[in-house]
């Protein structure tokens, strides 16, 4: 509901005329907006001046997005700008999800972690090499590092795990030994320290997805109970944090991996969150996990799924970083030649048989290899389809046209002069549609996430899950109305995340905001831009529609560019208490 403010002394920041979307999931209403020091002053018929006034007619103003699963744990130290998060309309963004990142650390083990973190989130190690300063040590120490750079948006740090038990205990960590009494103690004080020093909360993986670039499975993969229970104790210790955690859920059970995190948050009385989608090979485990997650939360303990809008795809290409014949010896021998030299010698008839006789997943080093089939991968095009049909498969075109399916795929990494990628959704999309992904979504419970923005940075594109989210679901689906829309990218995250102080429009909450020409809200085809350190390459996707982007009362983006204000900030902890507004 508006509030009618009629201050009349000058602020920094007027919007003026928006239809106000607030972030509470009620109605959207006409109105002003003024902003000062950072915060929102008042909501409603604001009268007075601003040192710049914006005219929000025909457009909605929304909180800014608060994405609780990123990966700029390293983009953070080199890059001012966290693209391509920021031109979505993320203002606040969590980093160092599923155990991986780069602190604590030990010089000696540095490049351990920048192999788990090539092999478990993409960002080839060369980039990390040049990018990364390793200015730090301890957590703490990290985190200073990462506030001597101002940035586009705000940033949360989890605790990795990986790096924690590289950090105690060494080499006996990468060989999954069983973590002693000692280590234990050791990760718990090491995590006390960190929530103190402004962590988040800590972040866990068990999944066998998860490898360093030399195929190692990541260190806390095996990490018992007794070692989970006492580093959440940790957090315990420090009064706050939350537990993130991704799994396969199948050791050796759905409900017996879930039991397992239900007496760790039991036990430390800290709230989690995991990772939830539907794997192709067992499609119901999902309505297990979100069935065990509502039987907790209406037990008093909070352990909510973060679930994606669509399916998780990836995208194959030759100008990502995985196709569908990486692992082939011929491909191999061509991969690092420039595009263009590739494309000519893929076109050569001799070359095409002997690449398409031989075994594409013996020579991999692609963890997911083993999960992709023919029956779910599909020609992109462009504009991008994220809902193909299943008619529309590598599999079907190739049994329609009486050709094998390599060789329809072959010959759609060579359209568009080897620009065109093929769309292989991972997880979500058993039944060749979206219905489990909207099921989940209609769960209260259940956090729309999972865009990993900053990791897979050569074949998963998926940090527009907010645009997708508004386009898809709300606009063309009707699935939910707008007001809910918003408020599951704004306040349903931002309190998952303990952000107490942002994700609501109305006075004494941070002035994180969108301006959107929603009926002109849309994003574009997929492309590969170059510029990681090291002349590193990555897949971006841009948005059309977002005509302001405003952290902390400051506008960062206007029509999608770039101001060069950089007024985001390394956000210090949890912020659980409400601000008190000027009336109070």
């Amino acid at each position: 509901m508006a509030s009618t403010n009629s201050i009349t002394t000058d602020f920094d920041l007027i919007i003026r005329n928006g239809k106000v979307v607030d972030g509470t999931g009620s109605e959207p209403f006409e109105g002003d907006i003024a902003v000062a020091d950072g915060k929102i002053v008042a909501v409603g018929k604001v009268v007075g001046k601003a040192k710049e006034e914006i005219d929000a007619s025909g457009m909605i103003v929304t909180p800014g997005f608060v994405d609780i699963h990123t990966h700029y744990d390293g983009q953070a130290v080199w890059d001012s700008h966290l693209t391509p998060s920021a031109w979505h309309g993320v203002t606040s963004a969590i980093i160092g999800n599923c155990g991986v990142g780069f602190a604590p650390c030990k010089p000696a083990d540095r490049e351990k972690l920048v192999e788990l973190m090539e092999g478990v989130e993409d960002i080839p190690g060369p980039v990390l090499h040049e990018g990364l300063t390793w200015q730090w040590e301890s957590f703490p120490e990290y985190l200073e590092v990462l506030k001597h750079r101002p940035r586009d948006i705000d940033i949360g740090c989890l605790l990795p795990h990986a790096a924690v038990r590289v950090y105690v205990m060494g080499d006996r960590a990468i060989a999954h030994e069983k973590a002693t009494e000692s280590d234990i103690a050791e990760m718990r004080k090491i995590t006390a320290e960190a929530i103190r020093a402004g962590a988040f909360g800590f972040s866990t993986s068990r999944t066998l997805s998860h490898k360093s670039c030399s195929g190692e499975y990541t260190p806390t993969l095996r990490a018992n109970e007794d070692e989970l229970t006492g580093i959440a104790l940790g957090m315990a210790d420090a009064g706050s944090g939350f537990l993130e955690i991704v799994s396969d859920w199948n050791e050796p059970s759905p409900e017996a991996e879930f039991a397992m995190l239900r007496r760790v948050v039991e036990a430390s009385g800290r709230p989690a969150v995991f990772s939830l989608s539907q794997r192709h090979e067992r499609p119901n485990d999902w309505e297990v996990m979100v069935r065990a997650a509502d039987r907790a939360i209406a037990d008093g303990h909070s352990i909510r799924a973060v679930c994606p809008p669509r399916a998780i795809g990836l995208l194959l290409g030759l100008e990502g970083s995985q196709n569908p014949f990486s692992g082939t010896p011929s491909y191999k021998k061509i991969a690092r030649l420039p595009l263009a030299e590739r494309v000519a010698i893929m076109r050569d008839p001799e070359f095409r048989r002997q690449l398409l006789s031989e075994d594409p997943i013996a020579g991999s080093t692609f963890p997911l290899i083993s999960r992709l089939s023919y029956e779910h991968m599909f020609r992109f095009g462009n504009p991008p389809n994220y809902v193909p049909k299943r008619e529309d498969s590598i599999t079907a075109i190739a049994e329609r046209e009486n050709r094998t399916a390599p060789e329809v795929a072959y010959d759609i990494l060579l359209e568009d002069e080897g620009m065109g990628f093929i769309y292989s959704p991972l997880n979500n999309y058993t039944s060749f549609d979206l219905t489990v992904p909207g099921q989940m979504l209609t769960n209260p419970n259940v956090i729309m996430g999972l865009g990993d923005g900053g990791a897979h940075v050569g074949f998963i594109l998926d940090a527009g899950f907010p645009t997708w989210l508004i386009t898809y679901w709300q606009k063309e689906r009707q699935m939910f109305s707008l007001a809910e829309t918003i408020r599951r990218l704004t306040s349903d995250t931002a309190r998952a995340a303990g952000l107490l102080d942002r994700g609501v429009i109305k006075p004494g909450k941070k002035a994180d905001l969108n301006i959107i020409d929603y009926d002109r809200l849309s994003f574009g085809k997929p492309y590969v831009t170059y510029d990681l350190p090291a002349g590193g390459k990555r897949l971006m996707q841009k948005a059309d529609g977002y005509e302001a982007t405003i952290v902390s009362g400051v506008v960062t983006y206007r029509s999608g560019k770039a101001t060069g204000a950089l007024p985001g900030s390394v956000i210090e902890g949890q912020q659980l208490y409400e601000l008190p507004t000027a009336a109070e």
